[in-house]
């Protein structure tokens, strides 16, 4: 075939142009994956496109030694195969059936469906100042209650990077600090100082807010892909429930319907309780 040329042979067997390009997609960049393959090998440097076609032809030959020591018939081996054909065949009608629905116009739409809802995250303007003690920070709160201005105490006393700055955060969102941080931060009011010391894994802190604001909210570019993401997963979750709904699924891995009426039939054990999922840990940034 003159759009899929044979490019070598391995023991009589053919190694075409599609095969070099099945080889080459894990080697290529993303934007050259779905280029046509005769343009591709134009556009490559010979030497470029002499390699892929020599990786090819090593697969060939890999897999032919792979097949005459009879690996092709280890059941091992087959089982492995048959699980990557069904992830394949899995992935493939997912995409089918989702990506048609993820189109531009469908995240623009939803974009535009949810913008009445969607509300900027609360930011605070706070200045901080770092210290290795509690006695210290105390010291500083009652130099602080004194009259003594916060910005000039930060550039004397505090360890912090920014102390030459007036120990100056900016504007951050709760989740940017870690969370003994943020808490005492967030339950103060433009111009309220931290009365007692915050202790934080950096250190004792006492902390001034400056302002509150509502960030921004993310034009439509910048919500794209979260959006396109988000979409993509609510389809993916709708064509599995359509596919589980149309299928008969018969479940042999539950208890017998006499076990489900609390009884214990004799000389069982009683079930375990399921253990309670962990509680998620705050992270630290």
């Amino acid at each position: 075939m003159a759009e899929d040329p044979i490019l070598a042979r391995v023991d009589g067997s053919p190694v075409r142009l599609s095969d070099v390009m099945a080889t080459a997609q894990d080697v290529l960049p993303p934007e050259m994956r779905t280029m046509p393959g005769p343009a591709l090998m134009q556009m490559l440097p010979p030497e470029v496109a002499r390699q892929l076609v020599d990786r090819a032809v090593t697969e060939r030959v890999l897999t032919n030694a792979a097949r005459s020591a009879g690996l092709d018939k280890d059941a091992e081996i087959q089982r492995r195969i048959r699980r990557a054909e069904e992830q394949e065949l899995q992935q493939a009608y997912l995409s089918r059936e989702v990506t048609p629905a993820v189109t531009d116009a469908a995240l623009r739409a939803r974009y535009d469906q949810e913008a009445g809802r969607r509300q900027g995250e609360e930011e605070l303007q706070a200045r901080h100042i770092l210290v290795q003690s509690e006695a210290e920070a105390k010291a500083v709160i009652t130099e602080l209650a004194g009259g003594a201005d916060f910005a000039d105490v930060a550039k004397r006393r505090s360890r912090d990077p920014g102390a030459q700055n007036g120990g100056d955060l900016g504007f951050f969102k709760r989740g940017d600090m870690v969370p003994e941080f943020a808490e005492a931060a967030f339950a103060l009011q433009p111009g309220q100082v931290t009365q007692a010391p915050v202790r934080s894994p950096f250190g004792w802190h006492v902390i001034k807010v400056e302002g509150r604001r509502s960030a921004p909210v993310p034009g439509f570019e910048e919500s794209r892909s979260q959006l396109r993401q988000k979409m993509l997963e609510e389809q993916v979750q709708q064509v599995v429930a359509r596919a589980r709904d149309a299928a008969k699924i018969e479940r042999l891995d539950q208890p017998a319907p006499s076990m489900l009426d609390g009884a214990t039939p004799p000389g069982a054990a009683t079930p375990a309780a399921p253990a309670r999922p962990a509680a998620p840990q705050p992270q630290r940034r």
